[in-house]
């Protein structure tokens, strides 16, 4: 005899599950899995042993973010990592710790015999979305801790130079990336949210699995393309790269506090879609597993409706207009970066010291054919930059050749002379190094209003 859920959450004597205990339960499924110990594992150890081994290679990964410095300093390579995860290791993890928690039920056919127990499909709800996020705290834990550990085990605790050129302090460098950690939490909870949502609406459908995958190579898709800054920033991904304002001096906040706040909104409007979903669900069908139109309705087309209100109100609140990526923008950029790593190389060729304010250092730059007004992305970007020392008549100029991409980090690439940015090793605290100024990475605030004048 079929028991609806109404007649049985209020039958007399019934017994009450609380959400702790079923928390506890659901922990415990998950944990009595194979490949969730595995993954748990890997997570703790796997990161520590691809930093040390890295940090021990001539060759590094320079085309990633801070991979050019894993020799310098312990404290790349959890940055290293980071990129990493960002673009691969979180979606992947938060479809397999969020996108399978209730679809897991309907491939085994266990709804009925979970309600009995519990008798209440919102404390089910709340014990699996929270044994969920404990999972995905975990591994999050687990990728942090880890890829620390290598880096400052295999390489140490030295100063870190950031995107535009200056040196952070060790416990700077620390706090930073402990705070780039926390940060990139909020999209991995909103990846999450949409996994549970997947998994109630599409049931035992695959897709449900793969729904934080395919939301998150979609949103680096979509950051890879020349869109407006509003739109940019409006994406729940954008936090997973707006980290690296942290690490410029005055740091580059107003992107990663937008993304941070987008993602908390997109992780909590998902997490409602999925809970007003699951507990409207008729468990009475064994044959209906909540996929259907319900998915499109009830959780696709209110997501997008959330995009359409983050962007039109970041629009109207931002300064910033087209894809951000200016002139202006850019020469200040370069000028910084260079001023600051022109004094790193002064210290290690044992050169008297010059501060940034003597050297005045400036850059004009173009792209392509395009003089006054340049803007956008593009390997086409090229810059002189000038400086002055002091007690010296003649200015000094070297060149370099950019490639900047649509979310505002470039790579300047030294194009002569080479006594100042050409390639040549020069001698470090920790060992031999390339010129600073021959290639280095730096960032263009994107929200930022183009200077005038």
């Amino acid at each position: 005899m079929t028991t609806t859920i109404a007649t049985t959450r209020h039958a007399p004597g019934a017994g009450r599950v609380s959400v702790a205990r079923g928390y506890r339960f659901e922990l415990v499924k998950l944990f009595s899995q194979w490949r969730i110990r595995l993954l748990l594992l890997a997570s703790w150890i796997a990161p520590a042993v691809f930093v040390a081994a890295v940090s021990r290679q001539s060759t590094l990964p320079t085309d990633t973010l801070f991979g050019r410095w894993m020799l310098a300093t312990g404290w790349a390579g959890p940055l290293v990592t980071l990129g990493f995860a960002g673009t691969w290791a979180l979606p992947l993890l938060t479809s397999v710790a969020a996108g399978d928690v209730f679809a897991s039920e309907d491939r085994l056919g266990t709804w009925r015999h979970l309600l009995v127990a519990v008798r209440s499909p919102r404390r089910i709800f709340a014990a699996k979305a929270l044994a969920a996020l404990t999972l995905i705290l975990l591994l999050v834990a687990g990728l942090a801790c880890s890829s620390t550990a290598g880096g400052l085990a295999a390489v140490g605790n030295h100063p870190l130079v950031g995107l535009d050129g200056h040196a952070l302090a060790p416990s700077d460098a620390a706090g930073k990336v402990l705070l780039a950690w926390v940060c990139v939490l909020a999209p991995t909870l909103a990846l999450a949210a949409i996994g549970l949502l997947g998994s109630v609406a599409l049931g035992n459908s695959p897709m449900g699995l793969l729904m934080p995958t395919l939301v998150a190579l979609t949103m680096q898709f979509a950051q890879m393309l020349p869109l407006p800054v509003a739109v940019r920033l409006a994406l729940p991904g954008c936090a997973f790269i707006a980290w690296n304002g942290l690490f410029t001096s005055p740091a580059q906040v107003g992107p990663l506090l937008i993304g941070v706040v987008v993602s908390l909104l997109w992780a909590a409007t998902a997490t409602a879609l999925a809970y007003r979903l699951f507990v409207r669900r008729d468990f009475t069908h064994p044959t209906d597993d909540g996929s259907g139109r319900r998915a499109l309705t009830a959780g696709a087309l209110p997501l997008v409706g959330l995009l359409a209100m983050t962007v039109a109100v970041v629009a109207a609140a931002s300064p910033a207009t087209g894809d951000g990526i200016e002139q202006e923008k850019v020469q200040r950029s370069v000028a910084t970066a260079f001023a600051h790593l022109y004094r790193m190389q002064t210290e290690q060729l044992h050169r008297p010291d010059v501060t940034e304010a003597r050297l005045k250092a400036t850059a004009a730059c173009t792209k392509g054919s395009e003089g006054t007004g340049a803007q956008g992305p593009g390997n086409d970007w090229r810059c002189v930059v000038s400086w002055h020392l002091p007690d010296v008549e003649a200015t000094g100029q070297a060149v370099y050749q950019l490639d900047v991409a649509a979310d505002g980090r470039y790579v300047a690439d030294g194009d002569g002379p080479k006594e100042v940015n050409g390639y040549f090793l020069v001698r470090t605290p920790n060992g031999d190094a390339p010129n600073p100024l021959w290639q280095f990475d730096g960032n263009v605030e994107l929200l930022s209003a183009t200077p005038k004048g």
